[in-house]
């Protein structure tokens, strides 16, 4: 499994509710999150939540870095 299969496939199977964008170039990720479990929470425990979800996948080095963008379905809204 490719890793971006790889991290989709985590995000969504511990962040069920979101919308989930992944791209990168093997090593280097970028990932956008959409969902209402981010509603009320500051940047700092969005990313946190996410990297709680990624477990040791970076840790591990399967994953080298991550830039992450989580958002609530009204912020996307909002910014469009």
């Amino acid at each position: 499994m490719n890793p971006e299969q790889l991290l989709r496939d985590r995000l969504a199977e511990n962040l069920p509710s979101c919308e989930v964008d992944v791209s990168g170039d093997g090593s280097h990720f970028e990932l956008v999150l959409t969902g209402d479990c981010f509603e009320g929470l500051s940047r700092l425990k969005r990313q946190q939540l996410v990297y709680k979800a990624l477990g040791n996948l970076i840790s591990s080095g399967a994953v080298h870095a991550v830039q992450i963008r989580a958002r609530t379905p009204a912020e996307v809204a909002a910014s469009d």
